[in-house]
């Protein structure tokens, strides 16, 4: 389902892909993210996507009710600390996300994929 932005002047509809785009952006720039994730189908693999590619990483639902649901699939840093890193993704992408959209999102579920060293 798309979202949508209603004033006086009409509404505005936004597609899910437009918010895991912009919701990709703002991941990869918080502390201890290395990427987006895809996981290979046949060989189970994770793949770290390229910035282009960064919502084949993030699943969006939006409700009949406009609220937005996230499912990021990460790849962290190592050494880092989890938390601390889920946490800083749970409240940049909220902010950013409601301040672009002007919706409200409800949930954002975080899986982590994988861990790569980084120099």
């Amino acid at each position: 389902m798309k979202g949508y932005i209603t004033n006086e002047l009409g509404t505005i509809t936004v597609d899910p892909d437009v918010l895991a785009k912009y919701a990709g952006t703002v991941a990869v720039g918080c502390f201890g993210i290395v990427g987006m994730a895809a996981l290979g189908m046949k060989d189970g693999l994770v793949h770290l996507l390229k910035r282009e590619n960064l919502a084949r990483g993030i699943q969006v639902s939006v409700s009949e009710d406009n609220h937005i649901v996230f499912q990021f699939h990460i790849i962290v840093a190592y050494g880092v600390s989890l938390q601390a890193v889920t946490e800083n993704l749970l409240h940049n992408v909220k902010y950013e996300v409601e301040a672009f959209s002007g919706m409200t999102v409800d949930r954002i579920n975080i899986y982590i994929e994988g861990v790569r060293v980084i120099d």
